[in-house]
């Protein structure tokens, strides 16, 4: 581990240990909530990486499917943003930390006064042991106060309450059920990047110009993942030798991430793009998309399509891709058939 990382690890605890305490879990204001008073969100995720960003699109749903007439801010970090959400036409507006806010001082303090712009009526901090989220929940000017500290009784509830994206939407509910608003616990919204008719058309477009047989179905793989998640060379070659076998009449596109690297040595055509919509509308054409617990798993769920995802050493229950059919698998305790096995028994049945 680099000095560095030790240094964040360490600067993360103290944080997390000083914040802990900072705020309640409902700071109700104002009291009884009134459905119709709500006319301005904020939810705060300072987090700049892609996964969590696509995270909290089902939480953005869901106020949304509550107070449809309500404008929504989000408080994030980096530039990723503004492309996730660009077709959400509740979102008003996008505050932003820089990504790196030790070279970025003065916009990093900017980005921290600008929460001090608006009154809400309703603020969210998405995850409760991330520090600046609850410290910015308490900066920010708001009726009412949601710090997402975990329910027991919603632990106890629901077998999925411990999903980065299901969490805070559960929470969410809770809060609003106590403050006077019935909630009906229906299904969590799934994540969603919300693609237009004509980006999904040009998606198809790009893939056919991309496969060997455009009348076949396609599966679609990311050999690629950050740290301990990524899949060795070995271990992808033989994964891909059984994909073959299984699957002779599918054509297998792979995705690549942005260090143009592939695990299987560039052996099927591949998609090269920096540009994550354009991403998601070829993978959105794809019939099964295959890779490690990551960001591009996250925005294939994303983009509506059915997704294995491979768990070797992150949580399966709070990062488990879910939209449909897509599942997390465990491949510390499966074998490359009993994996075709439940790509076939869950997605192409």
């Amino acid at each position: 581990m680099s000095v560095l990382k030790n240094i964040n690890n360490v600067k993360r605890t103290v944080l997390q240990a000083l914040t802990k305490n900072v705020g309640a879990s409902l700071n109700a204001n104002g009291g009884k909530l009134n459905k119709a008073d709500i006319k301005r969100v904020l939810i705060v995720r300072p987090n700049h990486r892609l996964g969590n960003q696509l995270l909290i699109t089902p939480i953005v749903e869901d106020v949304t499917n509550f107070f449809p007439d309500a404008k929504i801010d989000l408080f994030v970090k980096g530039n990723v943003a503004p492309i996730i959400f660009q077709n959400y036409k509740n979102i008003d507006h996008i505050l932003r930390l820089p990504k790196q806010h030790f070279k970025q001082l003065l916009q990093y303090i900017k980005g921290w006064l600008s929460i001090r712009k608006e009154y809400y009526d309703i603020v969210i901090n998405v995850v409760p042991n991330s520090s600046s989220g609850r410290l910015l929940t308490k900066f920010a000017r708001g009726k009412y106060k949601f710090y997402g500290d975990d329910v027991e009784e919603l632990q106890q509830k629901y077998s999925d309450y411990q999903h980065i994206a299901k969490n805070p939407v559960y929470n969410f509910r809770y809060c609003l059920s106590k403050l006077g608003v019935s909630c009906d616990y229906n299904e969590i919204p799934s994540l969603n990047i919300k693609l237009s008719s004509s980006e999904i058309a040009t998606g198809k477009e790009l893939l056919d110009k991309l496969v060997t047989d455009k009348n076949k179905k396609t599966i679609s793989i990311y050999t690629y993942a950050t740290g301990a998640k990524c899949y060795d060379e070995t271990w992808w070659l033989e994964f891909h030798k059984r994909l073959k076998s299984e699957y002779p009449n599918h054509n297998i596109l792979e995705i690549l991430p942005v260090e143009n690297v592939s695990q299987i040595l560039f052996k099927e055509p591949s998609l090269y793009s920096k540009d994550i919509r354009e991403m998601a509308a070829v993978i959105a054409n794809t019939e099964v998309f295959i890779s490690a617990d990551g960001g591009v798993m996250h925005l294939a769920s994303a983009a509506q399509t059915p997704v294995i995802g491979l768990f070797s050493v992150t949580s399966i229950g709070r990062y488990e891709p879910y939209n449909g059919k897509s599942k997390g698998l465990d491949t510390n305790n499966l074998t490359n058939d009993e994996i075709i096995s439940e790509i076939n028994k869950n997605i192409l049945a």
